[in-house]
């Protein structure tokens, strides 16, 4: 089974509001995410929360499953992908780790990532566009002990420049991956 990890921890401060909640379409930022994996066929899903926690869980009610990250304030991605993990370490064979505020990635880009695990089994499956690295990106389960024992000032930047010759690169035909909504101008820019 391979597990959706969608990062929602952050504070936002750089937006000044807390920009999962904020419109998308006909829905919020988050929504969209979490419906852009459900379409993919990803039936399991965890948000990690932290900042806006409470407006989150009551947005995404228990359409998926939530898991709060204490540490939310130091301004670690790493932690909330170590908490994914180390909830799903028993269920999943992959976790896809993606960012909660990037609404733009499209479905068969999803499934595009997952087909390329379960075909030739890889252990790091990335998508690039035009040479650079974007999310989401899918870690098989026995590399996650190495993810989950890293510790600051490493990063996961380091994890992957470790393991490049073993990431099989996913090439997207637009900038859907590398995109996400940090600042109002992002917001504004993309907004759908």
């Amino acid at each position: 089974m391979i597990t959706a990890i969608i990062l929602a921890a952050g504070e936002s401060k750089r937006m000044g509001e807390p920009k999962m909640l904020m419109p998308w379409g006909k829905s919020t930022v988050l929504q969209t995410v979490i419906s852009t994996f459900q379409a993919s066929g990803i039936k399991d899903i965890l948000v990690v929360t932290g900042g806006a926690r409470q407006q989150i869980e009551t947005l995404i009610g228990k359409t998926v499953e939530t898991v709060f990250n204490e540490d939310y304030q130091k301004g670690e991605m790493l932690s909330s992908i170590q908490l994914g993990l180390s909830v799903k370490m028993r269920e999943a064979s992959a976790a896809l780790i993606c960012l909660g505020d990037q609404p733009q990635v499209e479905e068969r880009t999803v499934r595009s990532i997952c087909n390329t695990f379960q075909l030739n089994k890889s252990q790091l499956v990335v998508p690039s566009y035009e040479m650079q690295r974007g999310h989401p990106w899918l870690v098989a389960r026995p590399l996650w002990d190495e993810i989950l024992a890293i510790k600051p000032p490493k990063t996961l930047r380091d994890f992957l420049k470790k393991h490049s010759r073993e990431i099989h690169y996913v090439i997207a035909d637009n900038p859907s991956v590398l995109a996400d909504l940090d600042t109002p101008e992002d917001y504004a820019k993309h907004k759908s």
